[in-house]
């Protein structure tokens, strides 16, 4: 575990690469970024070059546990906001390999986070991030086409899933889960 040094945000001595203000959830593994709160979490056995970052928007404590539970292990930091305008800054600081956004965010849904963080990127102000839109129905696809998200996930979730989603846009590839054909659902009684 390296020992953190500096003020304002720590900085790990090996490798010089600041880390977000960050405190641990004490109930799971998920991080909550706080602005006020500065706190680095051990990484144990895992070097820093080999530890995976996931971003992870949502004010819903049930979605993060699920998240959590899915994609948690040794090599994975999940960092958690409950407040969808902080994410185009997180991920100016911490370079997340995964976005995780929950459609419904309280002040700024997702479907909004991620046009930002797209609007940021086409302007070249911020590098490329990969976003998981997590749906609360089917028909929000639209919602996640939109917006440009990398992949979606359709509520509720399941751990295989989230899994495999996470592992396909780890691989640089897409995933798209709860897709609905308008012509079967106008079909319908």
């Amino acid at each position: 575990m390296q020992t953190p040094v500096g003020g304002g945000a720590d900085r790990d001595r090996t490798v010089g690469r600041e880390w977000p203000a960050i405190v641990p959830i004490p109930a799971a593994g998920v991080h909550e970024r706080h602005v006020e709160t500065t706190q680095r979490r051990g990484v144990g056995s895992t070097s820093v070059s080999e530890l995976r970052t996931v971003l992870l928007a949502t004010d819903a404590d049930w979605v993060a546990d699920e998240v959590d539970a899915a994609l948690g292990d040794d090599d994975l930091e999940i960092v958690r906001l409950r407040r969808g305008a902080d994410v185009v800054d997180t991920v100016d600081e911490i370079a997340p390999d995964l976005v995780i956004l929950d459609l419904q965010i309280g002040n700024m849904g997702g479907m909004a986070a991620c046009m930002e963080l797209r609007l940021e990127e086409g302007a070249g102000r911020l590098e490329p991030a990969t976003v998981l839109m997590l749906l609360d129905r089917p028909h929000d696809v639209f919602l996640a086409k939109r917006s440009l998200a990398d992949g979606w996930i359709t509520k509720p979730l399941d751990p295989f899933r989230l899994r495999r989603a996470a592992t396909a846009l780890f691989a640089g590839q897409e995933w798209h889960d709860g897709e609905v054909d308008p012509a079967l659902d106008a079909a319908a009684p």
